[in-house]
């Protein structure tokens, strides 16, 4: 199943550190310059991510909210949904189980 803003999901996977945030980031950045509505972060294929990794979702959801948009994370492993309570993201961030709640979400 497919919902219309499936565009606008950036899935992710393996390790979220500082050798690959420049590319994350350049993604997000084509992504925010469209002003959608929602951009949803698929984060169900990461196993790992760092300080560097959570400074640009940070990021990203506040260029999001700047323009009215909603910014979300999707499917959250166990031991990455430790890392955003951690630093008490999980507080900061739309959170949701799987990436077709976070787009079904009002």
């Amino acid at each position: 199943m497919s919902l219309p803003e499936s565009k606008n999901v950036l899935p992710l996977e393996g390790e979220i550190d500082l050798h690959v945030s420049p590319r994350i980031s350049e993604k997000l950045a084509e992504m925010i310059k469209q002003k959608p509505s929602r951009v949803v972060i698929d984060l169900s294929g990461v196993t790992y991510i760092d300080s560097s990794g959570l400074a640009i979702l940070i990021s990203a959801m506040q260029d999001v909210e700047d323009y009215g948009g909603r910014f979300a994370i999707a499917g959250l492993q166990e031991n990455v949904r430790t890392i955003f309570e951690t630093a008490r993201l999980d507080k900061v961030f739309l959170m949701y189980p799987h990436v077709d709640a976070a787009l079904a979400a009002s």
